[in-house]
């Protein structure tokens, strides 16, 4: 899977994007088949935002976003809403599964 981060006028440290890319790596097994992701950094005056997009084949995109004075929690909530979305879309799918049958 293919990680593209973009930074607007924000710092990213290594480690935050080491743990960006693993949260998101994580969550693209549970959903399948995962394309690319990509990640935005933000800063604008005191507040900072993260924004991820994950792409699979035959999907729409999954967007979550967080925001927070510190990167680092910012980050938290866009993933913790990545995977609420990713559980939604799972549990779509098999029941999906599950009426076929």
């Amino acid at each position: 899977m293919n990680v593209i981060f973009h930074s607007h006028h924000a710092p990213m440290s290594d480690r935050l994007r080491r743990r960006a890319r693993s949260g998101v790596a994580r969550l693209a097994k549970r959903l399948g088949r995962p394309v690319d992701a990509v990640i935005r950094f933000e800063e604008d005056g005191p507040t900072r935002r993260v924004e991820i997009m994950l792409h699979a084949p035959r999907r729409k995109p999954l967007v979550a976003a967080g925001a927070g004075r510190y990167t680092g929690p910012a980050l938290t909530v866009a993933l913790d809403r990545l995977a609420t979305q990713v559980d939604t879309q799972r549990k779509k799918r098999l029941a999906r599964r599950t009426a076929r049958a």
